[in-house]
């Protein structure tokens, strides 16, 4: 029998019994004398390890094994909880999620775990997992790692130019390059360690291949070989300029140890169908193991949906709402009756459609919250904090889109809270708080808009440091600080390449993350908003669009074309005459109920062919981003629309403030005017 036609079934169960543990894990931490806690992640673990058994992934079966030897030990008092044997259960927890993301990504879920293994049988023992025992262990693992990933990855062209560039007395170098946990621009990096690489010599091959790390599909780490004159110390030096790269090491190629290798896994390609005809009769026994579990089949109310089939429905529901709109142009040219009452009687079951399209798209945040816990908890250990994460809201609904988005921005402002916010225990103390800080991240619905906040109990935000070193960045002049309100000097911190941090660490002080934060979530049509007291604390404030494919808009006319603004960016609109605009520094503005508005005319903007003549008033819609405020001209307003937004494609990228395309019940495409880039 195909093994396959359970593979999805076993990844997706793995995941929630992983995620138990990780849950239960952070839960123990906080009460060790609950033994019954215990007894649910051994269940998980003890579930995960029959089920890879049967699916014939032994690694993964042998490292849980190993796990709930561990576990069996605590729920039977023979060993004692510590802050140590918490640290090697959680390094298990995520080698088991590494495996199962690899089966997940097609491959054979297979990882170097010797390191972790050790210190389990060490516990197993009774001993402690000294730090040095873990060096060394981690030493022999990188080799180890070495030696698995160079077995036969080279083909016979790659070879042969290998064995001409040693013979010619080039050095032939493997080269594995880390990235920092928190670097967002992952490509931009390969792309110069690639720069850097090529001036230096030739590169041979790359792991994973270049076009999976142009799409940044890989973990923080990948390998490149190469052939050059210089030496390792060189090249090393060289790639170490790089922004953002952790860590590099460069070996020399072993080509006695490559062809002996090459040969090895001709012997064990042979030898594969034999282990896989033993296997055939294990979905047998699999099949038995998912009968004998009542309890879930009886409770079950949901099916899994390939979410490739959510996005074909989406994308075929989009264009059933441009039609709908097309009918609604032709049934009030024809002025018909029947014509009229038809597709009113459409249009509402549209919309109901729509909304049951849209709730199946959405899906809750704590699939993102979820992996917060055991990052507070690591990072604290690291950082020589007590720090407390409270999660509310983590049922509430986001769009598949957005979701995927919102990780990275979330990971960075939590690092921040914790690195800049929360005090040590000392300091803590000494300002007569509680030596635990406390973030909690809530998530929660208000209108057609989700909200995030991230608050923390630390040192808050001291203006004066911020202005002082946005005034020797240049960020801003003496005259300018003067006048900005407290909020203004918040934001401050979202300027590009600004820290307060004394010195640079693992955590923060290179000021690439706030404004990598701002920008995506700008990106997503949403926004950030910053309050804080000194030693009280801060709160970041996030709001997000609940879906970004179906929007509404305000559509307006520049001469004879037509433009969309979303309404989620729109204040109010207003009608000006031409004697009420005003000149200040080189900028049209007017005066809007006491407040200064610059004026953006969208027609000199977008270069749109002038074929009318201008009239005395002026169509101005007043725009917003973050606090700053600002008046688009136009010619006339069509009237608000729920529209499809289309992306422009790969060509048009550099389209300057169009976010997107749209076409309208008329059969005519209306650009979508991105209002963050109008707005500096």
């Amino acid at each position: 029998m195909d093994m396959n036609q359970y593979l999805e079934v076993f990844i997706e169960e793995s995941k929630e019994h992983l995620q138990t543990c990780s849950e239960q894990l952070l839960v123990l931490e906080k009460n060790p004398e609950d033994l019954s806690i215990v007894n649910e992640i051994f269940r998980s673990a003890h579930t995960l390890k029959g089920m890879s058994a049967t699916m014939g992934y032994e690694d993964l079966a042998n490292l849980t094994h190993k796990m709930e030897n561990v576990l069996d030990a605590i729920r039977n008092s023979q060993i004692v909880l510590s802050p140590e044997l918490f640290d090697v259960i959680f390094l298990a927890v995520d080698d088991l999620e590494a495996m199962v993301m690899s089966i997940a990504e097609g491959g054979d879920g297979k990882r170097n775990v010797m390191g972790v293994v050790h210190q389990l049988e060490m516990i197993e023992k009774g001993e402690s997992p000294v730090s040095s025992t873990i060096a060394e262990v981690a030493a022999a693992s990188a080799v180890l790692e070495k030696e698995e990933m160079t077995v036969g990855e080279y083909d016979e062209f790659e070879w042969t130019v290998l064995q001409q560039s040693k013979d010619q007395g080039f050095n032939s170098f493997e080269i594995s390059i880390g990235l920092r946990e928190d670097c967002l621009l992952k490509a931009a990096r390969v792309f110069m360690v690639f720069e850097v690489l090529e001036k230096s010599g030739e590169v041979i091959k790359s792991h994973p291949p270049v076009e999976l790390l142009e799409e940044e599909q890989f973990d923080q780490r990948f390998t490149i070989t190469m052939v050059t004159t210089e030496s390792s110390d060189e090249i090393k030096k060289k790639i170490m300029k790089v922004s953002e790269v952790d860590q590099v090491i460069v070996y020399a190629l072993d080509f006695e140890r490559l062809r002996y290798a090459s040969l090895s896994k001709e012997d064990k390609v042979t030898e594969t169908p034999k282990h896989e005809t033993n296997n055939a009769a294990l979905p047998t026994e699999y099949d038995d193991r998912k009968k004998q579990a009542p309890v879930k089949t009886a409770s079950s109310k949901t099916i899994r949906v390939n979410i490739e089939r959510l996005d074909i429905l989406m994308n075929l529901f989009e264009e059933l709402v441009i039609d709908r709109g097309r009918l609604d142009q032709i049934s009030s040219d024809l002025d018909n009756q029947e014509l009229h009452e038809t597709v009113e009687r459409m249009s509402r079951i549209t919309s109901d459609l729509q909304t049951i399209v849209l709730n199946m798209r959405m899906v809750p945040v704590e699939t993102v919250f979820n992996r917060f816990p055991k990052m507070v908890r690591q990072l604290a250990r690291d950082l020589n904090k007590k720090v407390n994460l409270e999660i509310n809201g983590a049922e509430t609904e986001l769009d598949r889109t957005v979701i995927d988005e919102i990780g990275d921005p979330l990971v960075h402002l939590i690092r921040n809270a914790m690195d800049h916010g929360i005090e040590t225990p000392e300091e803590r103390l000494a300002k007569g708080k509680n030596e635990e800080g406390k973030i909690l991240l809530k998530a929660y619905h208000s209108g057609n808009h989700v909200f995030i906040e991230i608050e923390d109990d630390g040192a808050g935000i001291n203006k004066d440091r911020v202005l002082n070193k946005a005034l020797s960045n240049g960020i801003l002049t003496k005259e300018t600080a003067s006048t900005l309100t407290d909020k203004q000097i918040y934001e401050l911190i979202f300027a590009s390449g600004f820290s307060t941090a004394e010195t640079i660490s693992d955590v923060s002080g290179r000021g690439v993350g706030l404004d990598v934060v701002k920008n995506t979530i700008e990106s997503l049509g949403g926004s950030v908003t910053i309050d804080s007291k000194e030693n009280e604390g801060s709160i970041f404030l996030i709001q997000l669009p609940l879906t970004l494919s179906i929007i509404s808009v305000m559509l307006v006319a520049i001469q004879n074309e037509k433009y969309a603004i979303p309404l989620s960016s729109i204040i109010e609109t207003a009608i000006i005459k031409k004697s009420d605009i005003l000149n200040a520094h080189n900028q049209q503005v007017i005066d809007f109920r006491g407040k200064i508005l610059p004026l953006l005319f969208l027609k000199d903007i977008f270069e749109v062919p002038i074929s009318q003549e201008e009239e005395e008033s002026l169509s101005v819609v007043i725009v917003r981003k973050g606090d700053k405020l600002a008046g688009l001209v136009v010619d006339s307003f069509i009237g608000q629309l729920e529209i499809v937004l289309k992306s422009l494609g790969n060509y048009l990228t550099s389209a300057f403030a169009i976010s997107g395309a749209t076409i309208l019940g008329d059969g005519q495409v209306a650009l979508i005017i991105d209002c963050n880039t109008l707005i500096h």
